[in-house]
């Protein structure tokens, strides 16, 4: 089954405004962002914004953008929206990803779809990878995740969870030598039906209380499937230091 890739994109960040537009060695950030998008086997990647602005960075670059409302809430209601307006059925597979993650690999991109592809029965899927340092771990904007054996997501949080009583030593800082700890790799694949329910929740009081809006899924007894991904998935772009190692990175 083939997939498609939506890129929310807003201009009015509030930790770092016109984010998207931002240069990365001459080129726009979510130009970047739609250009490792493109190197997954997605049929179709889209940009779905409020600025013309950054339609006309996409367009001029070759890629698709759509014009959406300016009112949503999050980006997975940006992406709904372009699901409608494409008309895509109920069982088709989307992706929505982060406009600040232009090192994403496309075969994680890949690796998500086909998580959904193998099995109809999951409506929604998620990435994590291993955390290795205990600041990662105490870092209240890396979000940390709990699953099931059978890989269903238990809880998103800021706190450091699990938190083994007795095993955290602050001084040292250092992580138990027992137990396995994961971080979330905010990178969603939805079923459309799953995405269009998803959208028409009202939030609960556990995503208002951490700012997570994965949680809502989980609050309405929703299952989201959490996978390893299967490459290392730098973080995203959130403020002006992230911004200089992008910066960094693409000029080496």
């Amino acid at each position: 089954m083939t997939y498609r890739i939506v890129i929310p994109a807003r201009f009015g960040s509030e930790r770092l405004p016109g984010k998207p537009l931002a240069d990365l060695n001459g080129v726009p950030m979510i130009v970047r962002v739609a250009e490792a998008a493109a190197g997954s086997s997605a049929e179709e990647v889209v940009v779905a914004t409020d600025d013309e602005r950054i339609v006309a960075a996409v367009e001029n670059a070759g890629f698709r953008a759509v014009m959406t409302r300016s009112d949503h809430p999050s980006g997975s209601d940006r992406v709904m929206e372009v699901a409608r307006i494409g008309g895509w059925s109920e069982d088709d597979i989307i992706l929505n990803v982060q406009g600040d993650e232009p090192f994403i690999p496309p075969a994680v991109l890949d690796q998500l779809a086909d998580v959904l592809t193998a099995d109809p029965d999951v409506a929604s899927a998620t990435l994590c990878e291993p955390i290795s340092s205990f600041e990662a771990l105490m870092d209240p904007n890396l979000v940390k995740v709990v699953r099931s054996a059978s890989l269903r997501a238990l809880y998103f949080s800021r706190a450091p969870i699990p938190y083994g009583r007795g095993l955290f030593d602050i001084a040292s800082g250092d992580l138990p030598a027992h137990g396995a700890w994961w971080r979330h790799i905010g990178v969603y694949g939805f079923r459309c039906w799953a995405l269009a329910r998803f959208v028409r929740l009202p939030a609960g009081d556990l995503e208002t209380l951490e700012k997570l809006e994965q949680l809502r899924f989980l609050e309405h007894d929703l299952d989201m499937r959490v996978v390893e991904a299967c490459e290392p998935v730098p973080g995203g772009i959130d403020t002006e230091d992230d911004l200089a190692r992008a910066r960094e990175r693409f000029e080496a």
